[in-house]
């Protein structure tokens, strides 16, 4: 249904950048949506040739049954009172992001902003996956992304948990006892920060349980596998339940955090930089205040 509509645009207005503008996506989404059209339809539907835009016999035939299936659509959303004229941001996220910090607090936010609807895709939690065609992309990184720019959303100190059984277990009452434990690593969460700023001599783990999502990650902990690293904002229902416990007063600042990507100029429509600024706004929570003073 995009690229219907990004198609119908384009056609009518013969610009991508104005399309773009009329749908309130950047105009590489409009791009991407054509090029996924066309390759649907095995042809090109219009002749990118210079000085203007037009439509190839292939596009000019299509257009016909896209404006009566497009008119006919909005024929049924009349008669059943819907109203298609919201404004849509789109976005990608990791699995733990969205479902940690966007999610409980998303309704907030579409309360205060009801005009605004929301299109999230689940994204890898990998740190170095390509870019997608989406008005804000949300990176768990370093923020550097060639051709987009970027903005902070989520930099927290790490710490270790395990599950209260696991602590037992294992006597843990300070990090030198560690040697005895099992880390449970991730790409994500490397743990050399951590040991640096406890004063070990560890070296990063190279063997034991790997989980590439942070979720998964801090489940493994709970369950008893061994110790994690965590983020307070990320780590919350779990600390909540006492499924987990800081294990120390040592904190570390982590090489990663959560950035919002985007291209030049999409802070200029204010659907997305106000939901980047609420994005940006601190959450407190229960959880805060089972954590050491360094973390809330």
């Amino acid at each position: 249904m995009h690229a219907l509509y990004a198609f119908e645009a384009v056609a009518r207005l013969f610009s991508f950048s104005k399309a773009a503008e009329e749908l309130n996506v950047t105009r590489s989404a409009v791009s991407h949506r054509i090029q996924m059209l066309e390759d649907l339809l095995g042809a090109p539907a219009f002749e990118r040739g210079r000085p203007s835009l037009s439509l190839t016999p292939t596009g000019a035939a299509y257009l016909i049954v896209v404006r009566k299936a497009l008119a006919a659509l909005t024929d049924v959303a009349a008669q059943t009172g819907e109203r298609p004229n919201k404004t849509r941001i789109t976005m990608t996220a990791p699995p733990t992001f969205a479902r940690m910090v966007i999610l409980p607090r998303l309704k907030s936010f579409l309360d205060s902003h009801p005009n605004i609807e929301i299109a999230l895709e689940i994204s890898n939690s990998q740190l170095d996956y390509k870019a997608g065609e989406f008005d804000l992309d949300i990176r768990f990184g370093t923020g550097h992304h060639v051709g987009r720019e970027s903005r902070i959303l989520l930099d927290e100190v790490i710490f270790p948990v395990a599950s209260p059984s696991y602590i037992k277990e294992r006597c843990i009452t300070a990090p030198a006892d560690l040697k005895h434990a099992q880390f449970l690593r991730s790409r994500l969460e490397p743990w050399r920060p951590w040991f640096s700023a406890a004063g070990l001599d560890f070296q990063e783990p190279t063997e034991g349980h790997r989980f590439e999502d942070l979720s998964l990650l801090y489940h493994a902990a709970a369950q008893g596998l061994g110790v994690a690293l965590a983020r307070a904002s990320l780590v919350r229902p779990l600390l909540d339940a006492e499924a987990l416990v800081p294990l120390f007063d040592v904190m570390a600042k982590s090489d990663y955090a959560y950035y919002a990507l985007y291209e030049q100029g999409s802070f200029d429509r204010p659907e997305v930089a106000s939901f980047v600024d609420w994005l940006q706004a601190p959450t407190p929570g229960k959880a805060f205040a089972t954590l050491p003073d360094h973390v809330r």
